[in-house]
Parts: C-alpha cells; structure tokens; sequence
C-alpha cells in the first residue's frame, strides 16, 4: 500500500503543471501514476498545432470573444475569462522559464505566431509541428529534478478509492462521498495496489479511442471519465466530441493528425477531383472555418459524392523549404507513406479528436466529490462550451492544473480531509477467487464493436433512431463486458474494454438526451438555429 499527499492520474500538461507546482512545497509528498511505461506517452505529447499567448494587437477580450463564439453559445463565460487573463503569464512563467520549452521566433527574440481557425489575430505559439512533445519533454524534465515526487509508470488506474462505498464501517453510508486515492494495477507485476492520498487528481486525458478513426493515443479510452462517473460524480456536456477535420487517410497511417495550423497557414481543402469546397459551408472563414462546421462539411461531401476521403493542398499555398521547416513531422510522416506534400495534396478525414465534455469542475478543478479534482481533457470547466476553439486545450491544462494545485495547497495547509483512512479501513483488492486469464481475442473483439458503434452512430451526424440503436447494443455489451470483468483476473486491455463501453454509453446517452444540435453535436433529425452553421 501507497500514501501520499497527493496523488495524480496522468502526466499530460494539465497532471504535469499540477505536480510541478505542488513539488514547490518540499514537505509536500506527489504521486505521478502513468499507464504507459514512457511518463512522456500523454494526448499532450501527440498535440502537434501550438498554444495559444497573446499575439501582436491581441487582448484578454478579444480571445473571450473567439472562444465564445467558437463554442456555440455553450463556453462558460468566466472560465474563457480566467483563461484569456491568466494564460499568458503562466506559459511564460511555467513552460518558458521553469520548463525550457523555446518557441519558435521570427527572427531574434521575437516569437513567431500562428494563424488558426476561428481566432481573430495570430495568437498561436509553436515549436514546429511537435509543440505538445516539447512542451512534455520540458515539463518531465523539471519534474524529474524534484525529490519529492514520486513516480510509477506502466500503472493503470483501475478505480478511484471512495466513502462510503470503499469504507468497512456501514455508518460510512450517511456521510458524503470523499475520495481517499484509487486501487493501481501494476502491469508489470500484475498486482493492484491500493494507493492512498488527501488530494487526488484526474487528468487522464480524453476517450476518441471509443471511436474508430481518432487521432488520439491508445490509453485515450476514458479511463478517468469512467472511474470518476462509478464514483459518483457530476458529467457534464458529454455529448460534444470535437472531430478534427483532417487526419491522415492512408492504409498503415490512419489518424495521424494532420494540424489545423497547415490551413492557417494557407491549406486549402479540395474535392479528390480539385474543386475548393469550403465557401460553399462558410463564405466567411471558408478553410479557417471552425472545427466543427469543416468536419461536417467533409462528411457532407464524401457521403453525398462517394468520396473515400478528399485533400488538404499546402504545397500550391507556400514553399516547399518553408513547408519542410514548419511542418517537418507532418512531411515526414506523409513522406514515409509516399505523399510529398510540397509537391501533391494530402489525403485526409474527419478523426474523433477532443472531448469537450466530462468530470463537472469548479474554476478551482474541484468536482462534485470531496478530495477529487479533475484537470485537462477529461474535466469539463465550461470553457469549450459545444466547439473547442482551436489550441485552447493545452493552455486550459496549464492554467487549471496550476489552480488545482494551489487550492490542495490551501486546503492541505488550512483544512485538510479529516478521519483519512488507514491500512485496515480500506480492503485490499481481492483476485483470490478468480481463475480465469483475460483473452485478448475477446477484448479486442468488444473493443472493435464499441469503436464501430460509436462511429457509425455517435459519429459527426446523429439521428434519434441511430442513438437508440447504439444505446440498445452498448447496454447488451456492458452486460456482458462486466460478467467478463467479474469473472477474470484483470489486466490493462481488460480494465480500458471497461471503462471504453463505460464511455461510449455516458457520450450516447447525452447526445440522445439533446435534440438540439450546436456546435460538435450535430442531430439532422432537429431543427437548427445556429445561422452559419447550417449544412
């Protein structure tokens, strides 16, 4: 058994951030848990676009208003407040000084800015087209220096530890639900440990992996929106899934994000036989369009027209040289599948990409449950609303993980969590009685049916008739993925089959549960009043 101060689930920017500045207290004891063996292996380290700063002629009002009206008149207010006011200075403060990342600048000491959709002004920092790996190598490198953190990887969460439902006294029952920590699975050793904290903090990251195209890494299952859900807590806006509008479309290279910021930088979107599509969906932004109006207008024109996937054409818009140094993961990547995108367009398709949903928090992180925080994509602040504004996410993850960890910080200095169980208060995870191994087959098999489900059902276009469907045949598997859970000693394949169906029925029974389509969420059996976003 483990005890902690506080523990955290994941080491995406958001986990990161949050463990940094508890480290800063060095009588504080931090716990980085991480389901893959390398810290680095975060959604964060797959972000390829940028983070938003503050352009030239920028201002804290003018990206609350772009953020608001990419969200569909579903983004919070005060949480594109906080964002927009407390963003810039913690980039520079956090990921600049403290973690060394180094934007790339136009010329000496000035920092050279993107262009993306639906922003207003050039606002976007950038390290090529790999800004969420350096930010991650930066922020574990400064978390490696702190003596105080301690680190498991190749662990996965298998369930958050609460009261009354973990507790052996049944008076436990009449008191409200806290969170004391959460059971982990050593992969490696196969053992589940019970771990023990005064603060724990999901930031496990987002769920596109319940899909079956999405951009998102494998552990991108729902893990944290799962456990925090079995636990008790609030969700909310599950219903919007941000597809991106251009992954990679080539056998062996499926989902890899191409980034937004190539159209910012002047990629055109084109029908297979060359004609440009986008004005016909949005005379306004026509390629810079926000992420959801392109998405669909992709999907329109390949399910009207027959289209397995159209192009993305950047070459004929800028240099081959300036192409190769913007976007040198981009060309390469295309280029080992046999594209030179300086020379012939990109093929792509819409991918599952970001969930503007989840864990209901405060504009401190804190949940509905006592103890429990949740940071980053798998947390809802209210900030997206019913539309991602484009590279808002990873400065949403640096801002709330910083304001999670300075209100544990009070509340451990001021108030901490009072009758913390021990050793003997909590039951060991029991595997005793269990003799069968999990059967891959079986898991991939479920997994493959989710993802096929969730994608022809709850993908871009939504129907009442397509999400009774996709409930009905959800709500027969979970039956049987949880006899198969109960019944088999667990493993990591096993703990992600369950959470994924776990998943797959909260999004599915949110976009049911509303008729009206905004933003991401898209029902062609209602009536739509969003002006520029008709397709």
């Amino acid at each position: 058994m483990i005890q902690t101060d506080v523990l955290i689930i994941g080491t995406g920017i958001a986990g990161a951030t949050a463990a940094l500045r508890l480290a800063e207290n060095p009588k504080r004891r931090i716990t980085i848990i991480t389901r893959d063996p390398d810290a680095h292996e975060s959604n964060t380290n797959w972000a390829q676009g940028g983070i938003i700063h503050r352009g030239v002629g920028d201002s804290a009002e003018l990206l609350v208003k772009d953020i608001l009206e990419a969200g569909a008149g579903a983004s919070l207010p005060s949480a594109a407040r906080i964002l927009a006011e407390e963003g810039p200075r913690l980039l520079q403060e956090i990921l600049v000084e403290t973690s060394g990342v180094h934007f790339d600048e136009d010329g000496p000491g000035k920092l050279a800015y993107g262009q993306e959709a639906a922003h207003s002004v050039r606002r976007i920092l950038h390290v090529g087209d790999g800004t969420g790996a350096a930010i991650s190598k930066g922020l574990i490198a400064a978390l490696k220096k702190k003596p105080n953190i301690e680190w498991f990887t190749n662990a996965t969460a298998v369930d958050l530890i609460t009261y009354p439902h973990h507790a052996r006294d049944p008076l436990a029952a009449y008191q409200p639900v806290s969170c004391y920590g959460a059971y982990v699975f050593d992969r490696s050793g196969g053992l589940v440990h019970r771990t023990l904290a005064s603060a724990t903090i999901l930031a496990t990251g987002g769920l596109g992996r319940i899909f079956r195209n999405t951009t998102n890494p494998r552990g991108a299952r729902g893990d944290g929106l799962a456990m925090a859900y079995r636990a008790g807590a609030r969700i909310s806006n599950a219903e919007y899934v941000q597809f991106h509008p251009t992954a990679l479309a080539v056998p062996g290279a499926e989902g890899f994000l191409i980034s937004e910021a190539v159209r910012g930088e002047g990629g055109a979107l084109l029908t297979p036989n060359g004609r440009a599509f986008m004005e016909d969906y949005s005379p306004q932004w026509k390629d810079l369009a926000p992420r959801d109006v392109v998405a669909r207008a992709i999907h329109h024109q390949m399910e009207t027209n027959g289209f397995s996937h159209v192009l993305l054409d950047i070459g004929s818009h800028m240099e081959a040289s300036a192409i190769q140094e913007r976007f040198p993961n981009i060309y390469a990547a295309c280029k080992k599948v046999g594209i030179d995108i300086t020379r012939e367009p990109i093929p792509v398709v819409p991918a599952a990409h970001y969930f503007c949903g989840g864990v209901w928090v405060n504009e401190w992180g804190q949940t509905t449950i006592e103890n429990l925080y949740a940071v980053g994509e798998v947390s809802c602040t209210g900030l997206h609303g019913a539309n991602r504004l484009a590279s808002t996410s990873l400065l949403e993850g640096l801002v709330w993980g910083d304001r999670a960890a300075r209100q544990i910080e009070d509340v451990l200095n001021n108030n901490p969590p009072k009758n913390l169980p021990g050793r003997d208060n909590v039951p060991p995870w029991d595997e005793s009685a269990l003799t069968s191994d999990a059967d891959p087959a079986l898991i991939q098999g479920d997994m493959q049916t989710i993802q096929n489900i969730m994608w022809h059902y709850v993908g871009l276009v939504r129907s009442a008739d397509r999400l009774s469907r996709a409930i009905r045949e959800l709500r027969h598997l979970q039956n049987e993925i949880e006899t198969f859970y109960r019944s088999t000693k667990i493993n990591d394949g096993l703990i992600g089959l369950r959470n994924a169906v776990e998943v797959a029925l909260i999004v599915a029974q949110a976009a049911r549960h509303n008729r009206q389509s905004r933003g991401c969420h898209y029902r062609q059996d209602s009536v739509i009043n969003e002006g520029d976003r008709l397709i």
